[in-house]
């Protein structure tokens, strides 16, 4: 599980990175701001992908305990 916690948190970074970086192509965030704005696009990333990952780790729990019941 830590291997695949790994890859989540690198596809995080890289996805942060590529927006921040089109953001500044943009002219939507300076190079000034990066670092504040780099931070609340990693964590508004960050939340969903684990949120939609926890989402889909609390569906397969029933899944597994009926197979287990029957």
């Amino acid at each position: 599980m830590k291997k695949v916690s790994t890859s989540i948190d690198e596809q995080i970074l890289r996805a942060s990175k590529e927006i921040i970086v089109k953001f500044i192509e943009v002219g939507r965030v300076s190079p000034t701001s990066f670092g504040e704005s780099f931070k609340d696009v990693y964590t508004a990333i960050d939340d969903t992908v684990k949120a939609a990952v926890n989402a889909v780790k609390d569906e397969a729990i029933p899944e597994k305990t009926a197979k287990k019941n029957k």
